[in-house]
């Protein structure tokens, strides 16, 4: 009797410390799995603001032959912001405006007669519209659309300014233009672009003796580089596991 009841006692002991034991196994070797990679899934949806730098270059304008003096390549500095949405995979659509300043364009012409014209290009502005594919942290580009010319025309006779009419004030044309844009770090992305600016033909309405030396025409050439802000750049909600 006595050999039975220390058999059960030794039974019910090593029961209650068996759950125990276990207890402290599963605490010893519990251990939290390393989360698997999420590669980000970057869209080009969003806004930005940015800068840029280059260089401007203009055609040898003239007047029927009588060129304009001063119209090399000029350095441009300016600013932009647009908007983005990707759209079907990789395709992206946007709107873009842009303005730079140009340094000094003093290009002139000296007619017959002692009259001299000026024209002080100090600005150039664009509204484009922009499409483009990505490749992931890539994007490569065209655009057109609207362009804007600031200009300061001036007509001189013997140093005096004279009343004059043009068929057209060389301010108002066209765009177009492509480039690439690549992101470097979140929200930030690096640019380089061509762009090509129209602004057609104009010639003297007055003086009358302007008017034979026919039109001239007024284009830009522009390489700029710059970097963008952009807002909503990536997604890590969106993460690709």
């Amino acid at each position: 009797m006595k050999k039975l009841l220390l058999v059960a006692a030794a039974a019910v002991a090593l029961n209650a410390a068996t759950p125990v034991a276990a207890a402290d196994l599963g605490a010893r070797y519990n251990y939290n799995k390393a989360p698997a990679y999420a590669a980000p899934i970057w869209t080009w949806t969003g806004f930005y603001l940015g800068a840029h730098l280059g260089g401007a270059f203009g055609n040898n304008y003239n007047f029927n032959g009588l060129a304009l003096t001063d119209n090399d390549a000029r350095f441009m500095g300016g600013v932009q912001a647009g908007a983005d949405w990707q759209f079907s995979g990789n395709w992206v659509i946007g709107g873009e405006g842009q303005y730079s300043w140009l340094s000094r364009n003093n290009a002139s012409a000296v007619f017959p007669g002692g009259y001299v014209y000026g024209n002080d290009q100090r600005a150039l502005a664009s509204i484009t519209a922009r499409l483009g594919y990505s490749f992931g942290p890539a994007l490569v580009y065209v655009k057109g659309g609207y362009a804007y010319s600031d200009n300061r025309d001036v007509v001189t006779l013997g140093g005096v300014p004279v009343a004059f009419a043009l068929s057209s004030d060389h301010s108002h044309g066209w765009t177009i233009g492509a480039g690439a844009e690549y992101m470097f770090a979140p929200s930030w992305a690096v640019k380089a672009e061509y762009q090509y600016y129209d602004f057609g033909d104009s010639r003297f309405l007055a003086p009358a003796a302007l008017v034979p030396f026919g039109t001239f025409q007024n284009d830009q050439h522009t390489v700029k580089v710059g970097v963008n802000y952009r807002f909503n750049f990536a997604s890590p909600a969106g993460a690709r596991y």
